[in-house]
């Protein structure tokens, strides 16, 4: 089935990111500061002593330490701590934020964790939370029981952590959280623990000098990862390849395949997710969310074109995000052909816009970054 090629578009870098071409500082997400914050409550419960530090691990094995910047015990057995959210040189409006975890006991084993004031609450489907239930995405919640498990032994004693953060509420409107369905406050988020600035100059000219690097060194094959869990699955497909051929590239693919193409790299290997894949689909290459959302109606287009009925196709042009249409293509068992065309979709855009001077091949994984769900044809689902 033919469609028309989308017009290629690379918008501009937001003002507020171009004002500075250095290197910025990197800073700590929410879901750290959460973290942090939790286990700095808990040793404070367990041993009746304010916490003024706390060291915690990150996803990828590191360990850092965090300043506190309020810890009280009560004689209630109850403790709560605060760590204050320093997001670095990106520009975040949660910078600042008092991430507060409340900590007391419960009398079941394990830990239950729920979300307080100024954390969001889900009211749609397709952000892979439970509907009803707290903003506080999967790895911070994993972060923050490992965090918890170094303290107590959690098959023996039961721990609810609530996560409160004040002011989260107004902060939350300079977010996209309510087109989302999350209401009420801000999300607890982050894959690595770690804030980089994806949306300034800065990690685009990091991204550059990723590709130079690797051309130096002889390399031409690059693969472009959007973030960690891409990353991890990108190894995982092609794990012959160096370490220096991932580049994990944010926003910036056309950046990107601009200077691969300039380097005289001859493949170009995409890794991404439903969303990141739309909007690509759609020809933008930089898709900061300042500057482009996902196209359901494409969505709903390529569901048709996959066989989808007219319902299908209805739903998926309705859906709240381009995980809600994975969800329902996967709820329809139609996540593997529709999952196909858009890769497919994706890899003609990417030829045009390198003006076929490289190959493309494209794969989508699913959300947790743990295995291949469609391709542009080089990998079978």
């Amino acid at each position: 089935m033919t469609y028309a090629e989308p017009p290629l578009r690379e918008p501009d870098l937001p003002r507020t990111a171009k004002v500075r071409p250095t290197a910025l500082r990197t800073g700590w997400t929410t879901g750290a500061c959460a973290t942090a914050a939790a286990k700095a409550a808990v040793t404070a419960l367990v041993t009746g002593v304010s916490q003024w530090q706390v060291e915690i691990g990150l996803p990828a094995g590191r360990r850092v330490t965090f300043e506190v910047a309020r810890c009280e015990v009560t004689p209630a057995e109850r403790a709560e701590a605060v760590v204050v959210k320093d997001a670095g040189d990106d520009p975040d409006v949660t910078n600042g934020a008092e991430l507060t975890a409340t900590v007391t006991w419960r009398p079941e084993p394990g830990l239950r964790l729920d979300g307080g004031p100024g954390v969001g609450t889900v009211t749609r489907p397709g952000l892979g939370l439970e509907v009803g239930g707290p903003a506080i995405n999967d790895t911070p919640r994993r972060m923050i029981g490992q965090a918890v498990a170094e303290v107590v032994d959690l098959t023996e004693v039961g721990v609810r952590v609530v996560i409160s953060v004040p002011r989260g509420e107004i902060m939350a409107r300079k977010t996209t959280n309510r087109r989302l369905g999350i209401l009420g406050g801000i999300s607890i988020l982050g894959t690595t623990g770690i804030v980089r600035p994806f949306s300034t100059a800065s990690w685009r000219a990091s991204v550059v000098q990723a590709v130079h690097v690797m051309a130096a060194q002889g390399e031409r094959t690059m693969v472009l990862c959007t973030g960690g869990r891409t990353e991890r699955a990108a190894r995982a497909l092609l794990p012959a390849l160096p370490e220096v051929c991932f580049v994990e590239v944010g926003d910036f693919t056309g950046a990107a395949v601009t200077a691969a193409v300039g380097d005289g790299m001859t493949g170009v290997v995409f890794v991404g997710m439903a969303g990141k894949l739309a909007k690509l689909a759609a020809g933008v290459l930089m898709t900061h969310y300042t500057r482009s959302r996902v196209d359901l109606s494409l969505l709903g287009d390529v569901t048709a074109a996959a066989g989808g009925d007219a319902d299908l196709v209805a739903a998926v042009a309705a859906a709240n995000t381009g995980r809600h249409a994975y969800e329902l293509w996967e709820a329809a068992g139609l996540l593997g052909s529709a999952g196909d065309l858009l890769c497919r979709r994706v890899r003609q855009v990417l030829l045009r816009f390198a003006t076929h001077a490289v190959t493309v091949d494209v794969a989508m994984v699913d959300f947790a970054g743990s295995r291949v769900v469609a391709s542009s044809g080089r990998w079978a689902a």
